[in-house]
């Protein structure tokens, strides 16, 4: 308790409350509060409440280790240390002979945006929305960036300085993010978690060079059997190689920079890709060549018990590690190394610290809409098979992504394929449609090109991966069958974005301490106090002392809102408690109220059923929802093959075109102009191109440009989309009118 004698206010203002009621609003409504004997200042004060919503629990009389992890773009385990002859990775390879070497390392995506998502959170994308790339997320209100539970620990945590979480990252995340961001920038004594992104051997990167010229002999790169085997290919594949040893040069120096400062044997490395290679086949799509990532962590001497207490020598130098891991493994594996219990609402497993969980029997990834091009594609791996779903199965692989097709071994294959000349596993990525159900041995087939959906003797195996995905879909409530333009409008009505309310500051009657607490669920707080040496924003996790010529400034924040405006206070200010703002119910909130999810699961059992499902699906026409009914017109359109079919189902489809769900006109527009109704349903898709909704344009122009010529009618309405304000529009807009255009 804090004496009389430090009694700044004997006459307490109005606003300023008693002990008791101290208490119960620092220890509940502030929900930001984790006490210690130190304050976040540094500044000693009494443990005048406890966090009763265990926002953070620190595992007390716990070393904490410093983290550094040094992580790097689009890359699969193409380095020396992985067996690879044609790499040349001198300082990983190094790290691996001194730690552990992690083989079967998976990223839940094939694309970065999706991947950081879940790697900074702990939690699979498709069960927190952020699934689609660049989304901008509005995740549940517990859903927090692991960085701050560190920092609330006392962990200085700097990331340098790529983020991309498919939102914006809290002000709370990082002490320091940028690309000054280092741990030399912390206090004296005080452990680090530090991150350094190094994109040298990025997708973009693999793009010809003026003048450029190769280290690798693309003589001797080795070629999937996925690609042709032209000297085009070639070269792109030894310059991938090139920016791999460019960026092992960069790791290189980082981790000298560890040994100069002294802080090697104290602080354990992680090296990391966050997805597979940049080229075809390899990024975004998730077969091994787009998940089957690097990892190599290395455990200074002192630190290997804490690392693995049961059994310290399972992190000694050289270790070879097959335990399957995922990239939502990361976040709870911090903390389980930091001495952080791990909250129960991270999905992850932690596989090496205090925490550690049982090895993981399967691997989990998925496949959303990829920059304009949409796809759904979910699978499941164990050590040895790989299972995967084809949600759009009419989809093909060969989609145009702009962005994609810059790439060298991209516009070779596309032009092979012009030309009839592509053969064999080649072809694969330009059939005009997927199976419902593909299945790999990847033991004996690691370049997975021979589906064994089909064979009899692997039914046993089919079946037992069917049912571990449907479990884990269910589980995880993954809402990647809600279409993207019905998703936006449950997480942003009307498309605003919801703004977190100002911090309120709660000073208690018995001396000069004060608690933050904001209203909006799930927020956090950032602070800090005028008229001292070190100004800089902190993370607000305890009450804290003020002096009377000190100002406490506060800000706080939410995954996905606004930050709230900055508000001040100094001792002797009166209090005021503004009134709550209205809150929109969270999406999943929502959501968890209703079958929906599980009424699409239903419709997309259908898949694959062919002519039989046709009755099942006009039936479900008439669904209470929009995204059922979607789903219903898609599978008319693409399982309606024959006139008679088509002729019974044209009137049902007539009477989508009024549907109240922008998603189910234009789908209906598109099966009719498919069947030859142009004149009732093209008005239809060129309207849905002013939509509101950005996804639900992108929506209308990527069935514009199926249509193909049926929608030169619409020329001045699609030439309308150059100018529109989302890019994934004026994509597709592009390559529209340059199909029209070209004829």
């Amino acid at each position: 308790m804090i004496s009389s004698k430090n009694n700044m206010n004997p006459t307490p203002p109005r606003g300023w409350v008693n002990r008791r009621e101290f208490l119960r609003i620092s220890s509940g409504a502030a929900a930001a509060m984790l006490l210690s004997e130190t304050s976040c200042d540094g500044e000693k004060a009494s443990p005048l409440a406890k966090s009763s919503q265990n926002w953070v629990t620190i595992i007390p009389k716990m070393q904490r280790p410093n983290i550094l992890w040094v992580s790097c773009e689009d890359i699969s385990p193409d380095l020396g240390c992985y067996g690879d002859s044609y790499a040349v990775t001198p300082n990983i390879d190094r790290l691996a002979a001194q730690g552990v070497r992690y083989s079967k390392v998976y990223a839940h995506a094939g694309v970065c945006a999706p991947v950081r998502s879940g790697i900074i959170t702990g939690m699979y994308p498709t069960t927190i929305g952020t699934h689609h790339m660049r989304c901008k997320g509005v995740p549940p209100a517990y859903v927090k960036c692991f960085s701050e539970y560190l920092r609330a620990a006392g962990y200085y945590c700097t990331n340098n300085a790529k983020t991309d979480y498919q939102f914006a990252p809290p002000m709370t995340a990082w002490d320091q993010s940028s690309r000054k961001a280092h741990w030399r920038n912390r206090a004296k004594g005080q452990p680090f978690f530090a991150v350094i992104n190094l994109g040298v051997s990025h997708e973009s990167r693999n793009w010809p060079k003026k003048g450029e010229k190769l280290v690798h002999d693309p003589a001797k790169a080795v070629v999937p059997p996925y690609y042709p085997d032209t000297p085009v290919v070639r070269k792109n594949l030894a310059r991938y190689y090139d920016n791999v040893t460019k960026m092992d040069e960069q790791a290189g120096k980082i981790l000298q920079q560890l040994e100069d400062d002294g802080l090697a044997d104290n602080t354990i490395v992680w090296f990391w890709g966050d997805h597979g290679r940049g080229l075809p086949r390899g990024k975004r799509w998730i077969y091994d060549s787009g998940i089957h990532i690097p990892l190599v962590i290395r455990v200074p001497e002192k630190l290997r018990k804490l690392a693995m207490p049961k059994e310290p020598d399972a992190v000694k130098p050289g270790t070879v590690n097959d335990d399957l891991i995922a990239f939502i493994d990361f976040a709870p594996t911090m903390l389980s190394l930091a001495g952080v219990k791990i909250p129960k609402h991270i999905q992850g497993k932690a596989f090496i610290g205090s925490q550690k969980a049982k090895a993981r029997e399967y691997i989990f990834a998925a496949r959303d809409r990829m920059d304009e091009a949409y796809d759904l594609i979910r699978a499941v791996r164990d050590k040895r098979y790989k299972y995967i779903r084809n949600y759009m199965p009419y989809v093909t692989r060969g989609q145009n992504i702009e962005y994609m097709n810059r790439m060298p071994t991209m516009q070779e294959m596309r032009r092979l394929n012009a030309e009839g000349k592509l053969k064999g596993p080649q072809m694969q990525y330009f059939e005009e449609t997927k199976p419902v159900e593909e299945l790999y041995d990847t033991l004996n087939d690691p370049h997975e090109v021979r589906n064994l959906a089909d064979e009899p003797r692997y039914r046993g195996v089919l079946e037992r991966m069917r049912k571990v995905h449907a479990k884990w879909v269910k589980e995880t409530d993954d809402i990647g069958l809600i279409p993207e333009p019905e998703f936006d409008e449950m997480k942003r009505p009307g498309g605003q974005w919801q703004k977190t309310a100002e911090p309120q500051f709660t000073p208690f009657i018995g001396g000069p301490a004060v608690a933050i607490a904001c209203p909006t669920p799930g927020a956090s707080i950032t602070y800090r106090i005028s008229g001292r040496s070190k100004t800089g924003w902190k993370l607000y996790a305890e009450p804290m002392l003020l002096k009377l010529d000190q100002v406490l400034h506060a800000k706080a924040c939410r995954i996905g809102f606004k930050d709230s405006n900055e508000v001040k206070f100094k001792l002797g200010d009166s209090v005021t408690r503004a009134p709550e703002a209205e809150t929109i119910p969270h999406w999943k909130e929502q959501l968890d109220k209703t079958d929906l999810l599980k009424r699409l699961r239903k419709i997309k059992d259908l898949d694959g059923l062919g002519k039989k499902a046709i009755p099942r699906y006009i039936e479900a026409l008439n669904d209470k929802y929009g995204s059922v009914r979607y789903w219903a017109v898609v599978g008319l359109h693409n399982n309606c093959k024959s006139s008679s079919d088509i002729k019974r189902t044209k009137a049902a489809l007539r009477k989508a075109l009024k549907d109240p769900a922008a998603i189910v006109r234009i789908a209906a527009a598109h099966a009719l102009c498919d069947w030859g109704q142009e004149k009732e349903a093209l008005p239809v898709l060129a309207k849905a191109l002013r939509d509101k909704t950005d996804k639900a344009r992108l929506y209308a122009i990527i069935a514009l440009n199926k249509i193909g010529e049926k929608a030169r009618p619409a020329l001045a309405q699609i030439r309308a989309g150059l100018k529109d304000k989302d890019n994934y529009v004026q994509r597709v807009t592009r390559a529209t009118l340059k199909r029209l255009e070209s004829r």
